[in-house]
Parts: C-alpha cells; sequence; structure tokens
C-alpha cells in the first residue's frame, strides 16, 4: 500500500529525509549525467530526486499513484505533476526516454504489470532506474521512514521482474548504509558510512538502485548441442487373422 503523500513530504522535510534525498540523488546523477533533450519521467514519489535534471533535460513528468495523492510541482513554473494508476499510466506508446521510480515499485499493487507499463511508455533503448528496499537492510525494518512500508526486495528477486518485464539490469548501486535514526552523530558520520559501507558490506545498504535497459525482444534460449538418442519407434505387434467360415448349402436338407 502506498503511503500518502503528507506522510512523504512529511520525511523529506526533516533532516533525515534531506540527507537520505541528497544521497540518492547524488547515485542519480552519476548515473545519468547527460540528459540534455531527453524526457524524463518520475514515478511513485519522485519530486524529491528528478528535479536534479530539469534544467538538462527536454521535459520532466512527475506521476503520482492514485492511492498515494499529489501536489503541484514544481513550484516556480509550470505544473508537471499528475495523478496516475499504478498500472496505466496517460502517456502514448514511447514517450519518454528515462524512467525513475522511487516508493514505487514496493507499493504498487503488481509489480509485474508496474514495469509493463514502463516498458510500454519507453522509447527503444530507453532506461529505467529502481530505488527500492533492501529485505536484508535496516531501513526495511523500520516503519519510521517510507522505506520501511511495502515489499522489500533482493538482488534477485528484483533481476527475476526485470528480466520477466523485458528489461536488462545493467549496473548496480547500495545506498543508505546508516541507520534510519535522526541524530547528530548519524548525520555527521553518514559520508564516510557510505563510502565504507559500499566496500565492506553492501548486502546490508538501505536501498538498492538498479539501472536497467528496455530490450526490444525476449531473448530465446541457447538450443543444446549435445546429441540426444532417437526415441524407440513403436509399432504395433502382429495379430493373427481369422480363416474364413466353413461355406455351407443353405439349400441342402
Amino acid at each position: 500500500m502506498a503511503l500518502d503523500i503528507l506522510d512523504l513530504r512529511d520525511f523529506y522535510s526533516r533532516p533525515l529525509g534531506e540527507l537520505a534525498r541528497r544521497i540518492l540523488r547524488g547515485k542519480l546523477r552519476s548515473r545519468w549525467s547527460d540528459v540534455r533533450g531527453l524526457r524524463v519521467l518520475g514515478i511513485g514519489f519522485a519530486t524529491p530526486f528528478v528535479g536534479v535534471f530539469r534544467e538538462d533535460a527536454e521535459r520532466v513528468l512527475a506521476f503520482s499513484p492514485s492511492q498515494q495523492g499529489v501536489a503541484g510541482w514544481p513550484l516556480d513554473r509550470l505544473n508537471a505533476a499528475g495523478l496516475v494508476d499504478d498500472e496505466m499510466w496517460p502517456l502514448p506508446d514511447a514517450a519518454v526516454d528515462r524512467i525513475v521510480a522511487v516508493h514505487a515499485l514496493e507499493t504498487c499493487g503488481s509489480a509485474a504489470e508496474f514495469l509493463n507499463e514502463a516498458w510500454r511508455c519507453l522509447a527503444p533503448g530507453g532506461r529505467l532506474i529502481a530505488i527500492v528496499p533492501n529485505r536484508r537492510g535496516a531501513w526495511a525494518k523500520m516503519d519510521t521512514t517510507p522505506f520501511g512500508h511495502g515489499r522489500p526486495f533482493s538482488r534477485s528477486q528484483l533481476t527475476e521482474l526485470l528480466r520477466e518485464a523485458l528489461f536488462a539490469p545493467e549496473g548496480w548501486d547500495e545506498a543508505l548504509f546508516m541507520p534510519p535514526v535522526e541524530r547528530g552523530l548519524v548525520f555527521r558520520s553518514a559520508v564516510p558510512l557510505e563510502r565504507l559501507g559500499a566496500r565492506l558490506w553492501a548486502p546490508f545498504a538501505g536501498v538498492h538502485i538498479v539501472e536497467a535497459s528496455k530490450q526490444a525482444v525476449r531473448p530465446l534460449p541457447a538450443r543444446s548441442t549435445r546429441r540426444v538418442a532417437p526415441a524407440r519407434v513403436l509399432r504395433p505387434a502382429p495379430i493373427g487373422v481369422p480363416a474364413p467360415a466353413p461355406h455351407r448349402d443353405v439349400t441342402s436338407g
């Protein structure tokens, strides 16, 4: 179930939410450093993140699921935010080049249908970045942040979901290694913890960040070259043919 937009906005207005926003925006920007002329869509609660692309992209849209609610965004320009169904977005096929999904995949009704819709709306060669809670991380185990709601994922679960929806995972990052508590020590040590955690305990990060590309066709498994012995051909067993009955002269008495 998606969180209410008021709860999401409240989290990102607090010091812990602002810290998480800065870390995740940095990860996004490092992956997509050049979006000039591209059309970018944020889905879920993506407005704290996709704003980093506004100055370069051709356009940036932000869609929120209907059960979450929506607020106007950005505040200083024409509104680019809208309320949509999880599995039906008001866009034509191949309408965008990049999709950022945050607070989306783990709370939608059907992750498979969500990814199918993302595939439909992406242009050929388009890319998706999904930021989702890591099921082994501390952030997924505490409901005091938005990452503690919905269904967390492992890497293998995400990989399977993406491949079934015709996406090819091409890059992984982990983030949010500090504990999800609002304490001064956590804030002061967040940056070194991010650097150290990526090297030493990546499986226990707070979130997975996966980048995947849209595939045009489903890959077929290679056929085995091993020779297989031909199956035995069954033939019917011969049966005897009954002999004709002896002729009887029905006219004789």
